[in-house]
């Protein structure tokens, strides 16, 4: 099992309560990920997202792109998970950026593709809002672009797209990403082709889960019980042998809670998913949920806590926690994307008590 950790660019995760001790700033943020790699976490997500939508919109919320950049010139060896969203960026220039930043970080960089979901985010920073299928098209054209500049224009001619969202005439793209990957832990399914950025992706509906199945290497899913997700791996491997390609890795979030009793882990789950506590965020959430097909009813415990994370289970005594990630290795996952609050100091009680080295 890989341990990542989603790196806390909103101040934390939890809506219900204001102040989790996270500062949202590059010293907290690159203080965080330094510490971690001495800890023994293999990567990182770093969410990207213009506004707020945990905190509410007008806290602040750290840009992803140059946040991603920055740790890779001060960190080492974790592999740096950078969301990218389609919509907001040129599928050629975003190329050629993550090349760079790939560079600078010795093959350490790679992609968690996320379709666009927050419509209030795209009109406040001017950008057109596409529906969900629509969203999706988007995406799928968008990563042969994208592929096409790492991998191709090797020649005098360029690489060359036309297609009904992107035209590219001739393009040239040099430096390219690494030829290796160089980040710590081995990921269970083989490395991209030509040593590119790996692509991580996520989604629910049918649409999704058909193009990640057939354009990316590797498949996160929000919390859910091993059983659930165990199923989702299972219909994910028959997609992707569908189309012939080599097996995925598969990832799943999940929000931890160690502590020496369960009583005492179920009073922190009784803290953090308060509603009354605070309710600023949920209009945000609303929107999320009405702008995504997701696949189960979603209840104010996974408001209270993002991505689902509670769903997972890593609440309890070390022991309870240990057991409950061998049940998602033995149903196919090989990583393990964690949030807790606050994360400094749960990182560092997670890394002694649970991650076996």
């Amino acid at each position: 099992m890989r341990y990542g950790f989603w790196l806390p660019v909103f101040g934390g995760w939890l809506r219900n309560l204001d102040d989790e001790q996270m500062e949202t700033s590059w010293a907290y943020t690159r203080s965080l990920a330094q510490r971690a790699e001495q800890l023994g976490y293999d990567l990182t997500l770093i969410a990207e997202l213009n506004l707020n939508d945990i905190k509410g919109v007008e806290a602040p919320s750290l840009d992803a792109w140059s946040t991603a950049a920055a740790l890779a010139a001060v960190t080492e060896k974790l592999e740096l998970m950078v969301a990218v969203r389609p919509t907001f960026h040129n599928p050629a220039l975003l190329a050629k950026q993550a090349a760079n930043i790939d560079q600078i970080s010795g093959g350490r960089l790679s992609l968690n593709v996320v379709s666009s979901w927050w419509r209030d985010e795209a009109t406040k920073y001017g950008i057109p809002f596409d529906e969900h299928d629509q969203r999706y098209a988007r995406t799928s054209e968008w990563l042969d672009v994208l592929d096409g500049c790492w991998t191709g224009g090797d020649n005098a001619q360029g690489f060359t797209h036309r297609g009904p969202f992107y035209n590219v005439e001739n393009n040239i793209l040099s430096p390219k990403p690494v030829a290796a990957r160089n980040f710590s832990g081995v990921p269970i399914a083989p490395q991209p082709k030509n040593g590119r950025p790996t692509l991580y992706a996520g989604g629910e509906s049918e649409t999704a889960k058909n193009l990640v199945a057939r354009k990316c290497d590797a498949y996160l899913m929000h919390g859910d019980p091993p059983e659930i997700v165990g199923a989702k791996i299972a219909d994910m491997r028959r997609r992707r042998e569908s189309f012939g390609l080599s097996p995925m890795t598969f990832g799943v979030s999940g929000y931890a809670i160690v502590r020496d009793s369960e009583a005492d882990a179920q009073r922190e789950v009784a803290r953090i998913t308060d509603v009354k506590a605070s309710a600023r965020g949920y209009a945000n959430y609303q929107q999320w949920i009405t702008g995504s097909k997701l696949e189960q009813k979603i209840t104010l415990e996974d408001y209270s806590v993002s991505n689902r994370g509670l769903r997972s289970g890593f609440i309890g005594t070390p022991e309870m926690v240990r057991e409950r990630l061998a049940e998602f290795e033995a149903v196919g996952c090989d990583l393990v994307l964690l949030q807790c609050s606050p994360q400094a100091e749960e990182m560092e009680r997670f890394a002694a008590q649970v991650i076996e080295r």
